[in-house]
């Protein structure tokens, strides 16, 4: 089951004619995580074919404009093409006053139910059956959130030849021990998973840091990731800057995934002065191999892990 990464909107501040304003979709089997929303996000997203009526999870990590300004057009737009499905929101505090003002100003109507929940803690934001999203706090001028998308442990590898060497027949107790389940043959035998499953398989880890500064905090909350897509608005020679206005480098966002022992780091949040990331690229890769700079409409699928 392979997990896609969609970038629909990749710049700072201000949109591009090359680039929205920040956005990212995850589609995990049927379901949507959406990471931020900037304005024209709903057009990103029709150009991006990922579609408005499955289920759908919304995180958004601060209250700058630029991270939060499409999420009335995506009300509106998902209402005119009658969805039903309940909607979630997730968000730092005063996100809940900011879609209520839209509810009551704009005239349009929704046409399906909105749960908002309003994080005010790090830590687990949401829980799965099969994975979970933490936040922590980043170090931005304003209060901003990072998340992370982990997956649970998923069950070994079922070894067929080892439950027929003892004596599990083929059929409903396989699935059962698939499922984690005891066996018990017809002999009074009793199998067990570990008897049959090899060891427990990672899930897979997903870090949006949104905007920031570097940070220790920061550091442990990536520890590990599959993926770490990290702020990037400035090259070195702007460092100063990166620290006033709240963002990193390239550079130091390839320190943090160089130390946080990442898997592969992709630069967002550039600023409109880079019209090719090159710069950018250059500076990151002296520091970590394993980075590109993200792109509108770029996708990465993310194959399972076998060990």
């Amino acid at each position: 089951m392979s997990l896609s990464v969609i970038f629909l909107g990749t710049a700072a501040s201000t949109p591009t004619l090359q680039r929205g304003l920040p956005s990212i979709a995850i589609q995990r089997k049927g379901e949507l995580l959406l990471f931020d929303c900037g304005e024209g996000t709903q057009r990103q997203m029709i150009h991006a074919g990922v579609g408005f009526h499955r289920k759908t999870k919304v995180f958004i990590t601060h209250m700058h404009g630029d991270h939060l300004f499409g999420l009335p057009g995506l009300f509106q737009t998902m209402s005119l093409l009658d969805r039903e499905r309940q909607l979630e929101i997730y968000g730092p505090p005063r996100i809940g006053a900011f879609i209520e003002a839209v509810r009551q100003t704009a005239q349009f109507k929704l046409t399906f139910p909105l749960e908002v929940c309003e994080v005010e803690e790090t830590g687990l934001v949401c829980k799965e059956k099969e994975y979970e999203v933490h936040a922590a706090w980043a170090n931005h001028n304003i209060p901003s959130l990072a998340y992370s998308l982990v997956e649970k442990l998923r069950p070994g590898r079922f070894h067929p030849e080892k439950a027929k060497a003892l004596g599990v027949p083929e059929g409903p107790l396989w699935s059962r021990l698939q499922g984690g389940s005891k066996a018990k043959l017809p002999n009074g035998r009793v199998v067990t998973p570990k008897d049959v499953m090899g060891p427990s398989r990672p899930g897979r880890k997903i870090v949006y840091t949104g905007d920031t500064r570097p940070s220790q905090s920061l550091l442990k909350f990536a520890k590990n990731a599959n993926l770490l897509i990290h702020d990037s608005t400035f090259d070195d020679k702007l460092s100063d800057k990166a620290r006033e206005d709240g963002h990193s480098t390239a550079s130091q966002a390839a320190e943090t995934a160089r130390r946080a022992k990442a898997k592969s780091l992709i630069l967002v949040h550039l600023s409109a002065r880079y019209r090719k990331p090159n710069l950018l690229l250059q500076q990151a890769r002296k520091i970590f191999p394993h980075v590109n700079a993200a792109k509108d409409f770029m996708r990465i699928d993310l194959p399972l892990l076998d060990a």
